[in-house]
Formats: structure tokens, sequence, C-alpha cells
């Protein structure tokens, strides 16, 4: 079985690093570029940079600073934030992403998924899910949060891997930020039900957090922000950590 992977996630909004709880209450935590090389000396296995209102501003990630991080990581990056064609991947994979994470314009034009999958390979293609718990169950959201979609999680996450995506990022509206644990039975359910690897995210407060979803769900990776930010966890020590649990991880 592959090593668990611990993957930091850095929200980017006009070339900084934010943060909010819930999507809402957003504040400055730092350089993204910075941040970034630190994580990857640190350990983490991957990173993932989201410009959380590209496409909400109708705008594109600058493909300047894809560079820059690529320029100080030695570890695999995944970038997302107003891709919405087969000509916006491109350009942020020749500037140094390993990977592209379509979300808002995916929901919009779900052949977006079909035709970079198609031209690149399933392994650089990741469908970003925001999904919120109601009396209904889970529904899908986009432009970071703000607009009801009628899908619901598992169908679209089926769908997206069907159209040949090459792994699922979940996040729990419910839970972003608010520290108290992931969203564990949705997502053992949704990593169950595909074949394709699962990132879980949203909820991370704590170590024992992390404990959970590996040893409760099938997921095979798990994204968190502000306890990485605000430096409330250390990645070297939580991996000893997971490993003393008996959870493989990359040391």
């Amino acid at each position: 079985m592959p090593a668990k992977r611990i993957i930091p996630c850095l929200d980017v909004k006009e070339g900084k690093t934010v943060k909010g709880i819930r999507f809402e209450d957003i504040r400055d935590v730092g350089d993204p570029v910075e941040m970034g090389k630190r994580y990857s000396e640190e350990g983490a296995d991957e990173l993932v940079y989201l410009d959380i209102t590209a496409s909400h501003e109708k705008r594109k990630t600058l493909p300047e600073l894809v560079r820059n991080i690529a320029a100080n990581l030695n570890i695999p990056f995944t970038v997302g934030g107003g891709v919405s064609n087969l000509e916006d991947a491109r350009v942020l994979l020749e500037a140094g992403a390993d990977k592209i994470s379509v979300n808002s314009a995916a929901v919009r034009s779900p052949d977006l998924i079909d035709e970079i999958a198609r031209n690149y390979g399933s392994q650089f293609v990741t469908l970003a899910i925001d999904a919120r718990q109601e009396e209904q169950g889970w529904h899908v959201y986009i432009n970071g949060g703000r607009v009801e979609t009628g899908k619901e999680l598992f169908d679209w996450a089926r769908e997206g891997q069907e159209r040949g995506c090459g792994e699922i990022l979940f996040t729990s509206m419910n839970h972003d930020g608010a520290k108290r644990g992931y969203a564990l039975e949705a997502l053992d359910e949704l990593s169950q039900s595909l074949s394709i690897p699962v990132i879980a995210s949203g909820g991370a407060g704590s170590r024992e957090h992390f404990a959970e979803l590996f040893t409760g769900t099938h997921v095979d990776a798990a994204l968190a922000a502000s306890v990485f930010h605000y430096q409330e966890i250390d990645i070297p020590q939580m991996k000893n950590y997971l490993n003393h649990q008996g959870i493989e991880v990359r040391l």
C-alpha cells in the first residue's frame, strides 16, 4: 500500500497566502514562495496552491508565481484557480506546475476534465470539489463556496473519475478551518466508491485528526493549511507520530 501523503495547502489571493474559516474571514498569513520552500524542506510530500478568487474574479492564475514556486521546490505541487480551458492548463504546466486542479470551470464544462486528461494524462488532473453537508446530503459549491451548483458530491466525484481525472481533492465546507477533525464518514464513503486517490481537506486541528483520518477511512492523503501555516503542527514530528501509530508515511 502506498505511503499516506501529507500536503500543505496554500490558498493564494493577490499573491499572498491567506486562510479563512468555512471559506470566510480571510486573513493574510505569508509569502507563498517562501512558505512552500519551508514546507518542502520540512518533509511535506506535496503542495497544493489554490488561487481562491481567480474564478470568482474571472481571471487567470499568474504563471510568474508558478515559475517562482517551481524554482524553490523539490517536491510535486498542484496549482488551481481560474483554469477554464486547455490553454490555461498548458501555461501552468509549462511554468512548472506538476498537476492542475480544476473546480468551478469543470462544473460548468465537464468536458474540460476529458480534454486535459486526453492531452496531458490523468495524472496531471486533480478534480477539486468543495461541498457542504445539508439536510438533503452533500451539495457541491463553486466560486470559492459562493455558488451552489445542484450537483451531489458522490455523483460528481464518480463522473470526474469517469471523465479521466487522476485524483479527487474533497474539501468539506462544514469542517474547513474549524480544527475539529475531518468529515470521516463522507471521506470513507467517497474513497471506497472510487478507484482513484482521494485527498481529504477541511478540519485538521491536531495530529490525532490525521491519525483518525488514515485509520478510519481509505483516503490516500491529508491536506491542511492553518495548522501548518501557524506552526501548530510540526510536519516531521507528526510523521513520526503517525509512523508510531502504524501508519505508513515517508520519513
